[in-house]
């Protein structure tokens, strides 16, 4: 009979890696996973939860996590901090998971983390979430170690569009932003820096989510008469905004958050307005790692994988699961001790699929060290759960597709940085 490895307290002892092969056994480990599949965020969410399926799905065909079939639960927080936590609830006192993939809104993951995850010592890995309460957080104790995410913070996202703009010419820029962490600290960390190297935010205008209409919003922003308009927002609040923005005669120089980053963000507010917009959104790096989660994406769902969170989720899930194949039992604890050992090191590489998770099962079992490169490239976390990484800088084609028109390196982005903070 199927059962959660959780509930057994003869886990540790007899249902190791190296005890018996996958087919002698009858288990089953539940990996939650907190998403917004509906709301604001639908444009994106559901991708980003088959990038999550596609990781345990490989799991599960290189022999599971020790020995035992891995089952992926999804829910959907609807982009309300209150379901996210009771979804997160559920997941953890009744599916009894010992790790919560998400969520994607920062407004979202703070509360699962702190009246969830660390309560019940259960790990948090987001894909999406940078605003840098998180950091805060976990350098105050508040996250017990916990708490990890796959993609960096917000400042640096700020401070690369701030040099954007001003290499656009942009002299004088209206932010609208969403009315969450993420939206406030990315409009903090943009302010900060545009007016570092010269330019002047005319003004900072929040909105709240799922709105009929922004006309409020956009009139407020317009005043002062800017030259430029950063948004950031979610697909569908952002079409909204945007179209109204245009219709009242707002420019179209246009400067986007990572998150609009989906074709029917494009489709909706339509590509001809879109012919001077820029977008930001987290890069992979270049090599072998890479090239094998982009084969097995277009393999599964025949596209690329373009678009905000896939990249950052596989490797969520990827470091999740070999993580816990390392400490031998689905165990909050266990998972968290054993994430930077399979990430960090001189340990032979893994790459994403079925074959690298096979080897990495291999290796574990034999005592052998390994180290994770996943869908984004390389993964270290540091003291608090954050990554660095690349960027990319996306526009939008007379066809109406998203193009990627430069690429800054963790190199740049870091000198970048160190030019702001003189």
């Amino acid at each position: 009979m199927t059962k959660h490895l959780l509930l057994s307290g003869a886990f540790g002892l007899g249902l190791m890696a190296s005890a018996l092969p996958a087919a002698a056994q009858s288990c089953e480990i539940p990996v939650g996973s907190v998403l917004s599949i509906t709301g604001s965020m639908a444009a994106i969410g559901k991708a980003i939860g088959d990038a999550g399926q596609l990781a345990v799905d490989q799991f599960n065909e290189a022999g599971g996590v020790a020995g035992c079939n891995v089952k992926y639960i999804l829910r959907d927080d609807q982009g309300s901090p209150n379901v996210g936590v009771d979804a997160a609830k559920t997941l953890v006192e009744i599916e009894k998971a010992p790790v919560i993939l998400g969520a994607i809104q920062s407004g979202v993951t703070m509360p699962i983390l702190t009246s969830v995850s660390v309560p019940g010592k259960v790990v948090q890995i987001s894909c999406c979430s940078s605003a840098p309460t998180f950091t805060q957080l976990a350098r105050d104790g508040g996250t017990g170690g916990y708490w990890f995410r796959t993609l960096p913070t917000d400042r640096p996202q700020g401070v690369v569009m701030a040099n954007i703009a001003k290499t656009k010419g942009y002299k004088k820029i209206a932010v609208i932003h969403v009315n969450s962490d993420y939206g406030v600290s990315l409009a903090r960390s943009f302010k900060a820096a545009f007016e570092k190297v010269g330019g002047t935010v005319s003004s900072v205008t929040p909105y709240n989510q799922e709105q009929a209409s922004y006309r409020a919003e956009v009139n407020a922003a317009m005043q002062g008469d800017p030259d430029s308009l950063f948004l950031i927002a979610f697909p569908a609040d952002g079409a909204t905004a945007l179209r109204e923005w245009i219709s009242f005669g707002g420019s179209q120089n246009l400067l986007l958050s990572n998150s609009l980053r989906a074709d029917e963000f494009v489709k909706s507010v339509g590509a001809q307005y879109l012919t001077k917009a820029e977008g930001i959104d987290n890069a992979q790096t270049e090599g072998p790692s890479v090239d094998a989660f982009n084969k097995a994406w277009a393999a599964k769902f025949g596209s690329a994988p373009n678009g905000p969170g896939l990249h950052t989720m596989y490797d969520a899930a990827a470091v999740a699961l070999l993580a816990m194949e390392k400490a031998g039992k689905p165990d909050g604890t266990a998972i968290r001790d054993n994430i930077r050992a399979i990430t960090t090191g001189d340990g032979e590489v893994i790459f994403p699929g079925p074959d690298g998770f096979k080897k990495a099962k291999e290796l574990i079992k034999a005592g052998k060290p390994i180290r994770y490169e996943g869908a984004t490239g390389p993964i270290s976390f540091d003291q608090f759960g954050d990554v660095t990484g690349p960027y990319l800088i996306w526009g939008v084609g007379g066809d109406g597709k998203l193009t990627v028109v430069d690429k800054w390196d963790k190199t740049r982005v870091a000198d970048a940085i160190a030019e702001i903070d003189k």
